[in-house]
């Protein structure tokens, strides 16, 4: 199969397919394998005649105009299960930094350093931040990432309590001792509210004035998900004013624009979309890509991870 990509990734990752043709030329290509981060739009859709698979990158597809894919018959996968502990472990890291102030103390000893002015950082009530022990975090979305930022947080010292679509068994609720609430419930009992829900236009904007304006003035939101999820104005408002005490964002609203009032604020922590950044993360994404082709090729369809 002719297979093109849309952004360079690293060949070591795709060495099982070297029996097919890479790199190939788009207007050519059968696959395209496209990023979270390329939009993959209908007109470019159009102008590939034998597309037959789109195997995305990620595992999040709002980059594809999936109505486009269905007109044409065009299968979408993409690569849940390799993103699930890196972009849980750094949601976790996320609640530490902003909630023990680690970026902040961070900027404030290279700008001070040593105290030579004589006006020393250090001492026994300077500095002091927040624990995440014995502290309740508010997962919204308990799926495979929600629940593996539970685990870390359970041997946290952390209760969980949690807002899905649909409640978990009992059995996982239990091994979590995770419990059930509604979405209000969450953000008025939360000391950390964690977003780890795929976006859809039904979740634009879940969190705003209003629902900010439930927390306590003490919580951090942590959004390591998709950055619609959040209204950044009525993010800055709630952080400048102090409506919540911090933030931490690995994504924003208009990525990659970040509002520029976000910059400025000392108490938000900020990464650039780096959830699942990692080497060993990368790599299992390009085995799971070439899992999706091959699979497709053989047509053992129940072997992929299909979207579409």
């Amino acid at each position: 199969m002719k297979i093109a990509f849309t952004t360079s990734l690293p060949r070591e990752g795709f060495q099982r397919l070297s029996s097919h043709s890479l790199y190939a030329n788009p207007e050519e290509a059968e696959v395209l394998v496209s990023t979270f981060d390329f939009r993959v739009s209908g007109e470019m859709i159009d102008a590939m005649p034998h597309l037959q698979l789109i195997a995305n990158f990620g595992a999040g597809y709002n980059n594809i105009d999936l109505e486009a894919c269905r007109a044409r018959g065009i299968r979408v996968t993409n690569t849940p299960q390799p993103v699930i502990e890196p972009t849980a472990e750094l949601a976790f890291a996320l609640m530490i930094d902003v909630a023990r102030r680690v970026s902040e103390f961070d900027r404030l000893v290279r700008e001070k350093g040593d105290g030579a002015n004589g006006e020393s950082i250090f001492g026994v009530m300077n500095n002091l931040s927040h624990s995440l022990y014995g502290k309740t975090l508010g997962i919204v979305g308990m799926g495979r990432i929600g629940q593996s930022l539970a685990r870390r947080a359970v041997a946290s010292g952390m209760k969980i309590i949690y807002h899905n679509r649909h409640r978990l068994d009992e059995r996982t609720e239990q091994l979590y001792g995770a419990q059930y609430v509604d979405f209000q419930t969450l953000l008025q009992d939360s000391d950390f509210v964690s977003l780890n829900l795929p976006y859809t236009p039904e979740v634009h904007h879940l969190i705003g004035k209003p629902e900010l304006g439930m927390m306590k003035r003490t919580a951090y939101l942590i959004n390591s998900a998709r950055g619609a999820h959040v209204n950044e104005e009525a993010l800055v408002e709630a952080l400048r004013s102090g409506i919540i005490a911090g933030a931490a964002l690995d994504v924003y609203e208009h990525e990659p624009h970040i509002t520029p009032e976000l910059l400025k604020l000392p108490n938000v922590v900020l990464s650039p979309h780096t959830g699942t950044g990692t080497w060993e993360g990368r790599i299992a994404m390009c085995e799971n890509v070439c899992d999706n082709i091959i699979a497709f090729d053989n047509k053992e369809f129940n072997k992929m991870n299909i979207v579409l």
